[in-house]
């Protein structure tokens, strides 16, 4: 389990339980033996079967990068399937995003985990829960804009690919208003702008600016650096998205 933590790039912590634990399991055999016992297990709550679902045990540490790599090749497996195939030239988009992303020797690694993961039937309710119950926001915010990242890899944008996103969004408790505004980074619309700074048009210049430096804080790639330098530097994409259209609104409306 050690070597296979290093091999993923990072350590593993709470995916090691839960239904993306049985995945793993399912996947590896005998590597993760025993990884559904003691504090990670997974133990659906008595709610109805209503999401967030109940574990033996919750983190309050931040995400690890093991952690975070696996809940994205899961869910990324998810998006590409959405459409009901998985075509070769869609997975050489991914991995090239992934070398983007990643670098090529490590994406490499993440590909050959990614075919197992588009090989299995998994139930995406419970996936995203344990996603949502367990990684800080700040992390699931980059994970979310790393989907739609991967769901126009192709260059189109492909409604079933993100219908399949925001039910992630909702099962992994992304706010709404936070879901449309990376949405909004890849899907054209003529209010872009805005919804990127989670505003409307009528908001007056002082809501703008105190907007942006909402959005600003919120997504600094200072707040993912726990998930390493390559992730970390990823994350600086979704800021430059959050200037550009910051910059465009200014110059809208001449505001200095």
């Amino acid at each position: 389990m050690a070597s296979y933590g290093k091999w993923i790039g990072g350590g593993l912590g709470w995916v090691l339980g839960g239904p993306i634990g049985g995945l793993l399991g399912f996947m590896f055999g005998s590597m993760f033996d025993g990884m559904q016992t003691g504090v990670y297990q997974y133990q659906p709550a008595n709610d109805g079967g209503n999401p967030p679902y109940g574990y033996g045990r919750t983190t309050t540490t931040q995400t690890q990068t093991g952690d975070f790599t696996v809940s994205l090749l899961v869910l990324a497996a998810a998006v590409m399937k959405a459409d009901g195939k998985v075509t070769k030239s869609e997975l050489e988009f991914v991995r090239s995003f992934l070398n983007r992303q990643f670098g090529t020797e490590v994406s490499n690694q993440h590909i050959l985990l990614l075919r197992e993961m588009l090989k299995k039937d998994f139930d995406l309710r419970e996936i995203s829960s344990q996603i949502g119950r367990f990684m800080d926001y700040s992390s699931k915010l980059q994970l979310l804009h790393f989907l739609f990242g991967i769901s126009q890899a192709d260059g189109f944008t492909h409604k079933s690919e993100v219908d399949v996103i925001e039910t992630i969004s909702r099962f992994i408790n992304i706010q709404s208003g936070d879901f449309t505004s990376i949405k909004a980074m890849f899907v054209k619309d003529n209010f872009k702008n805005y919804k990127i700074l989670e505003i409307t048009p009528d908001a007056n210049n002082d809501e703008v600016k105190k907007a942006y430096r909402r959005m600003a804080t919120k997504y600094h790639p200072d707040k993912v650096t726990h998930l390493g330098p390559e992730i970390q530097e990823a994350s600086k994409e979704k800021f430059q998205e959050l200037n550009a259209a910051y910059e465009q609104i200014k110059k809208e409306r001449g505001i200095v």
